[in-house]
């Protein structure tokens, strides 16, 4: 009497089940420092000539792999280059053999590993979604329930001098940039005369729309944003730093340009002490600080539900990641603002097949199924790598 299979064990029945009911498994992942260089450029915490990134891909049994990147920015979220790509070992160490698709597990993973370390979990955030969307054969923004919508991104000017200020506002106008926002934070008196030069280079249609990056202490806030409230301001982003949040609501009240909290809100939780003590009128996203695509999703259901809508912004990353922005941005009707340039924010380079296209500054969504974006190989060549 033999061994084999009975007749029964053939069956296209249970052949299906078996695939059914079988479960994905992660196999291996490459990480790569995907650094990127810059022409520098700076904000009111310091100047970058890198962007200092994280590459990563995520493997699986069934010939899918996921992309997630991420832009590490020391002066903001306390991560460098050098600490996502020596935690992004313990990361995949600790995510091999396990399931990709269980995606609330798998970051649950990452949280108990490490607290914090916001920026490197957002990259391997990225890549279950990415495995996820790409099994559902869908787009990801249709993966995570949405649509394909217009986005009309901003373009950033760094901090220099008033006068070189303005005449980058003036070749962005002619460019055919309708919104512009001013990276200020420095003194009241100083940041009002770029943005006095920038509105007269750029006449009164363009939208301006301004971040201190936690540059002002409260007295200066007060200052600046009550002399700037002439100049049409659409709103200012994070005016002091986090640890003057209790000064917000007070600034807010009196401040003519509405307020938008960044770097005070990592996470649900901030956003919901934020909005509660109300400190805000819009709150800033950015998968770098939300640790990724799960977390962001709960931030905006909290802004949501307190009608305070959102911005989808960045760091400093390539398209990949920026493809990811946009598709989290499309599927979420809250998400109303726009800040996806980083990639134009001095690049010198782009390493990035597939993708989002740019017409005009809207931000155009590919279509294939997950993010539908990837690390051009032969740049990928010349990195420092590791797989695990």
């Amino acid at each position: 009497m033999g061994y084999g299979l009975t007749p029964i064990a053939h069956s296209p029945y249970l052949i299906a089940l078996f695939l059914i009911l079988r479960i994905m498994k992660i196999t291996g992942t490459d990480i790569y420092k995907f650094s990127i260089p810059m022409h520098p450029f700076t904000i009111a915490t310091g100047t970058m000539h890198f962007a200092q990134n994280i590459f990563i891909r995520v493997f699986t049994d069934e010939e899918i792999y996921g992309v997630g990147e991420c832009s590490a920015f020391p002066m903001i979220v306390g991560e460098t280059q050098a600490t996502c790509f020596e935690i992004a070992k313990d990361f995949a160490h600790l995510w091999k053999g396990k399931n990709p698709l269980s995606i609330e597990e798998r970051m649950k993973e990452l949280h108990d590993c490490i607290a914090g370390n916001s920026t490197i979990k957002s990259a391997f955030d990225m890549a279950l979604y990415d495995i996820s969307a790409k099994h559902a054969d869908l787009p990801l923004y249709a993966f995570l329930g949405g649509n394909k919508k217009s986005m009309e991104t901003d373009l950033t000017i760094g901090i220099d001098t008033p006068e070189n200020m303005a005449k980058k506002a003036a070749a962005f106008k002619a460019d055919g940039v309708r919104i512009i926002k001013v990276k200020l934070g420095r003194t009241a008196q100083e940041d009002t005369e770029r943005i006095r030069r920038i509105r007269d280079a750029v006449g009164p249609d363009i939208q301006l729309r301004i971040d201190a990056n936690q540059g002002w202490d409260y007295e200066e806030a007060q200052k600046a944003l009550t002399a700037l409230g002439k100049y049409d301001i659409q709103f200012c982003e994070q005016p002091m730093r986090s640890y003057n949040d209790h000064h917000l609501p007070a600034l807010k009240k009196l401040s003519p340009i509405p307020v938008m909290a960044d770097e005070s809100v990592f996470d649900h939780h901030d956003a919901e002490r934020i909005i509660s003590s109300d400190g805000c009128t819009y709150v800033n996203i950015k998968f770098a600080k939300s640790g990724g695509i799960l977390e962001a999703l709960k931030i905006n259901a909290v802004c949501e539900a307190k009608s305070i809508p959102c911005m989808m912004g960045g760091m400093l990353e390539s398209r990949v990641a920026l493809t990811a922005f946009a598709h989290f941005a499309s599927s979420q009707e809250n998400v109303q603002f726009y800040d996806m340039d980083t990639c134009m924010l001095g690049h010198k380079t782009d390493p990035v097949t597939g993708g989002v296209t740019y017409n005009n500054y809207f931000v155009e969504l590919p279509d294939a199924p997950g993010i539908g974006a990837d690390a051009a190989g032969d740049f990928l060549e010349g990195l420092e790598k590791v797989s695990l």
